[in-house]
């Protein structure tokens, strides 16, 4: 198989990892988008709080929102608090949707969030992957990938 992609990204705090992401599916291409946020969300999201594990995006029309994502509500928050599960539009280039809209319809791939996180000017980004799904073989074949590695490194350090 292939060797896990060097994060290119500026992450200066990751506040959710959707670890399951990359059992589930093979990632073809990674890109960093914006998230257009409510002042709770993000006050709520530097806490530390929030979860990208059942969340998707998709493309609709000329927009990508994030869906099943879930922000808690910020604690010191009054009336104004945010709703926690609500659909956030990510921040992209026409070009960029574009060619999602494209890997989406014709390819049959799948937008999933790997990470939301702030980058060293503090906005808060999420790295989303265009994935293909993985089959049962696939997936036991990584678990057995990973069992032989972790096996590896065992022996290596008994007899090395």
């Amino acid at each position: 198989m292939s060797k896990p992609l060097p994060s290119p990204f500026d992450k200066a705090k990751i506040v959710a990892e959707n670890r399951r992401a990359r059992y589930d599916y093979f990632v073809e291409e990674r890109l960093e988008a914006g998230i257009a946020l409510q002042g709770t969300e993000v006050k709520a999201l530097r806490t530390g709080e929030g979860s990208i594990a059942e969340s998707y995006a998709t493309v609709d029309g000329d927009e990508v929102f994030l869906i099943n994502s879930s922000i808690p509500q910020y604690g010191a928050g009054s009336w104004m608090n945010h709703e926690p599960r609500r659909p956030r539009k990510l921040l992209l280039k026409a070009r960029e949707i574009a060619k999602l809209q494209g890997a989406v319809t014709r390819q049959g791939l799948t937008l999933v969030p790997l990470s939301i996180y702030f980058n060293s000017q503090g906005r808060a980004k999420i790295e989303l992957a265009v994935a293909r799904g993985k089959k049962m073989h696939d997936k036991r074949e990584t678990e057995k990938e990973r069992d032989w590695k972790r096996e590896q490194g065992r022996l290596l350090r008994a007899h090395g």
